[in-house]
């Protein structure tokens, strides 16, 4: 093989222009593909990121009223709306939030461990919501207790306060872990509204920001829940059999009573998912499709290259094989002068792949390209060189010398 590399060599010097072209498609390739990849596998993760949620189960409902109430009759209103709402046949549980995952809210609270708002460790997802926040969202209380009735507090008053004052507070697992490391969250307390403290009640499995591509951050993952009443989205669980259903029902519920209020939204939570993760699917397949054109692209390359360089040589093939050589010797000289293209732009491909991607991490915060996909890119195209050159060298291998001394 190493007989053939003079040869291949001097060819190439002949047809650097032929030979600079697939090169650079090589490296292009590499490096836009390398990348896509990597961002088709972060819409992927997104896509399967875990809301913690019983997704499936729930429905949400938004009003509107003919004009805003005030703030002193908002919690009153609430607590009638619900009343109503869980009295409501198949109705499992429901609860009024200010933010839910999916949605358009996005309420965030620095957390500490001291009075000092100086000493703020991070910035937290703030949830609110009453004793069946837990039951409706379907979380799964892995420490601790759940808010009781005389413990949710009315959200206008609270905040109306110069300092507000809530005692209890309900944490996620992610938030125990980094708040205390080396010990169990409960009873502990946090300082969240100034210098009140609040103690921590109990900790839940899983329960993200409400804004997942956000909760996917290290540093967005941390979420709490206070026991207040205010206003914000209806949220039911009900049977999944019977969704449609309660949806109609719940809706008809919310407006009975004062035909100026209009159910604004109603939709379920899997619903919700799906339009909020609609341009990432989109994204992972329009990805999906640059790198599939780009790779039929550079293969018709190399094929057509081979294919010319093929005509051009058939007296040097035909003189080759009159000498002596086999076809399989025939076939490895051009499986080595495309391995030899493909390698030179492969090496110049990894090193844009690794410059665009610290480009990307730098203008949209994306993550760093793990260095796996460089190996598995050049592999990837090393055998897609291999694997479209084989037609046409396999057909220059066969041509019989007396033929192609003729030509």
């Amino acid at each position: 093989m190493f007989k053939d590399l003079m040869p291949i060599l001097s060819t190439l010097r002949r047809h650097k222009i032929a030979a600079g072209l697939i090169v650079l498609e090589v490296a292009l390739t590499c490096a836009i593909v390398t990348n896509a990849l990597h961002l088709i596998q972060t819409r992927v993760e997104a896509l399967a990121t875990d809301s913690g949620l019983a997704e499936s189960e729930l429905i949400v409902l938004n009003l509107r009223g003919a004009k805003p109430l005030p703030r002193e009759q908002v919690a009153g209103v609430v607590a009638a709306d619900l009343a109503r709402l869980r009295a409501l046949p198949g109705v499992q549980a429901a609860t009024a939030t200010n933010q839910i995952a999916y949605g358009h809210n996005s309420n965030n609270s620095g957390v500490s461990l001291s009075p000092d708002s100086n000493n703020r460790l991070f910035v937290a997802a703030q949830y609110e919501g009453d004793e069946q926040f837990i039951p409706a969202l379907g979380l799964r209380l892995v420490a601790g207790r759940n808010f009781q009735p005389d413990e949710v507090l009315d959200a206008a008053k609270v905040f109306s306060a110069p300092e507000p004052r809530i005692g209890q507070v309900i944490v996620n697992q992610l938030m125990a872990r980094k708040l205390f490391p080396d010990g169990a969250a409960v009873g502990k307390v946090i300082y969240v509204f100034g210098g009140t403290p609040s103690t921590i009640i109990g900790v839940v499995d899983t329960l993200t920001h409400p804004q997942l591509h956000r909760a996917m951050r290290t540093d967005a993952g941390p979420a709490m829940i206070f026991p207040l009443r205010g206003g914000g989205s209806y949220v039911l669980r009900v049977d999944p059999a019977q969704r449609d259903a309660q949806l109609k029902a719940a809706t008809a519920a919310l407006e009975a009573d004062d035909r100026t209020r209009v159910v604004t939204q109603a939709e379920t939570l899997t619903e919700m998912r799906a339009q909020f993760y609609a341009q990432d699917r989109a994204m992972a397949w329009l990805m999906g499709g640059v790198c599939v054109a780009l790779l039929l692209v550079t293969a018709m390359g190399i094929v057509g290259l081979a294919c010319f360089w093929v005509q051009q040589r058939t007296r040097m093939i035909g003189t080759r094989r009159a000498l002596g050589a086999t076809e399989g010797q025939v076939l490895r000289y051009f499986q080595l002068e495309n391995l030899l293209l493909t390698t030179a732009g492969i090496a110049l491909g990894l090193g844009g792949a690794w410059g665009l991607s610290q480009l990307l991490m730098q203008a949209y915060e994306l993550p760093r390209l793990p260095w796996l996909y460089l190996p598995a890119g050049a592999l990837t195209l090393w055998a897609l060189g291999q694997a479209a050159v084989w037609a046409p060298a396999r057909r220059a291998a066969r041509l019989s010398p007396v033929a192609a001394l003729r030509s």
